[in-house]
């Protein structure tokens, strides 16, 4: 049989639009006609509405959330209905949900496009998350002193302290930063300080989280081919192997000599993950390699984005350089660098807290429902419906802070004064203050990632001056599918501190 051109792209648009229509009929959101829609109105309006939610689904939800606040609404995205809720009732029954009902992993599993940005492996025994919470945690102050050292050396090669400004592309540049220090706790020296391994975690940081939001743009029977064409996992394990290869091959053999533990055994990621996998396949290079890396993602990205916005608003709001700089002075001169005194850089902690109250996600919290829920307000979802919360919103609410589109550098401390200190910690995790997440799910690196940011920005703080080119404004963020991420373009000037 021949192959005639001429009916091909007729055939192919034919098929595509008898799925979109059959998709459309099946679908969970034939079952959501009970929850209000916001956007366009029309047969047409989901459509439309599932490409303008690329750019301004942050505004959409605004939307939905000004008019339906406490109970549910939905928006279209290129690949589903996306139902949001807001109100403590709602947002605490998501939190006390069990997996097998609203399931967390289902949620990420196809935000992240897991099975083809990260590996279906990874997605499938996720032991290493059990380790960032607990064995990591456990770590910070023993590992503290090492963390320390490459914070300082990496500031030192990627933003010379002198005498005159320089300008820095500031996304670009603190990320080389975080990602070294990370990896001084993650594989250790001189792994961590090699140019060809940091880059390769630095770009599949951004693999990861890009090609995620491309794919998500292809209906689900797309998704593997966009999978296969547009990312390039197998490629990336490739390199992280042939770094990690030593350190694997170095695990393997000390551990058939002298068991589980040995003199000078490395307090590193790549131990844990040998104490903690179940199973001799579990210790193969390729591996341990995408484990790391996948930790990588997640502790790079959001620790990068939180320190940008950080330094965003510490050179877009001057006059809490001195007082932050005093407090970190005197705390660390009278007890110099350590976990303990990172504790009680209060004033620090709560400029980087509201730096974060207004750079989380339009949505968040978000969860796959695996069996029909209702919540205590008597909404019922179908089975197959994604679910979230209204985050970026709800930490906008004038209901929940005062003057909420403000930036008050020193809101949280002001709160933790009035006798509520643990609730407005960083970490926190409350209804009202959602980035890190909320119950069993939140995020498992928070306490790394607390004392990391914390010591970055009293380093910059006692060692820099910063400023933006020319005293220009704040950079824009960006948002892409209700997703926020500070300005990846902007530049910034740092000098040695006057």
């Amino acid at each position: 049989m021949s192959f005639d051109s001429s009916t091909f792209l007729p055939t192919v648009l034919i098929l595509l639009i008898a799925y979109l229509t059959s998709k459309w009929i099946n679908s969970p959101g034939r079952k959501l006609k009970h929850i209000p829609t916001v956007g366009s109105s029309g047969i047409l309006g989901p459509y439309i509405d599932a490409f303008n939610f690329f750019f301004h689904g942050h505004e959409l939800i605004q939307e939905g959330y000004n008019k339906y606040y406490g109970t549910a609404f939905k928006v279209s995205t290129i690949s589903k209905w996306l139902v949001i809720v807001s109100g403590e009732e709602m947002v605490d029954d998501i939190r006390r949900a069990s997996e097998d009902t609203l399931s967390f992993e289902e949620a990420v599993r196809e935000t992240v496009q897991a099975d083809y940005t990260l590996g279906r492996e990874v997605q499938q025994d996720a032991y290493h998350i059990s380790i960032i919470r607990n064995t990591l945690t456990k770590n910070i102050g023993a590992r503290f002193p090492e963390i320390m050292d490459e914070i300082m050396s990496s500031f030192g090669d990627v933003i010379p302290a002198t005498d005159d400004w320089i300008t820095v592309p500031a996304f670009t540049s603190i990320m080389k930063i975080v990602c070294r220090t990370t990896n001084r706790l993650f594989v250790g020296l001189p792994l961590c300080r090699n140019p060809d391994f940091r880059e390769l975690n630095e770009q599949f940081t951004i693999d990861v989280m890009l090609g995620a939001q491309i794919i998500n743009l292809f209906p689900e029977f797309l998704k593997p081919l966009a999978g296969r064409v547009l990312t390039s996992v197998p490629a990336r394990i490739k390199r992280a192997v042939n770094h990690m290869r030593p350190l694997v091959e170095e695990q393997v053999e000390q551990r058939k000599k002298y068991g589980d533990d040995w003199p000078d055994k490395p307090n590193s990621l790549i131990s844990w993950l040998f104490d903690e996998a179940k199973g001799p396949h579990l210790h193969k290079v390729e591996e341990i390699a995408i484990r790391v890396l996948s930790v990588n993602v997640a502790a790079i990205h959001t620790t990068t984005n939180a320190l940008v916005h950080t330094i965003y608003n510490l050179a877009a709001y001057p006059e809490y350089v001195k007082p932050l700089r005093e407090e970190a002075e005197f705390i660390i001169e009278s007890e110099g660098w350590s976990k303990l005194s990172m504790q009680k850089l209060v004033k620090l902690e709560s400029f980087i807290s509201e730096s974060q109250r207004s750079a989380v996600n339009a949505h968040a919290l978000n969860r796959k429902v695996l069996k029909d829920f209702t919540f205590s307000n008597g909404i019922t979802l179908p089975a197959g419906t994604e679910v979230a919360v209204a985050s970026h919103s709800i930490h906008l609410d004038n209901k929940n802070y005062d003057h909420a589109r403000q930036f008050q550098g020193f809101r949280f401390l002001d709160a933790q004064n009035d006798g509520e200190g643990l609730k407005h910690q960083f970490i926190s995790l409350t209804p009202s203050y959602q980035t890190f997440g909320m119950g069993r799910h939140a995020c498992p690196g928070r306490f790394f990632a607390s004392n990391e940011l914390k010591a970055m920005l009293a380093y910059i703080l006692i060692n820099y001056d910063v400023k933006f080119p020319n005293d220009g404004p704040r950079p824009a963020d960006f948002w892409i599918s209700g997703l926020l991420t500070a300005n990846r373009s902007a530049e910034v000037m740092f000098r040695k501190r006057k």
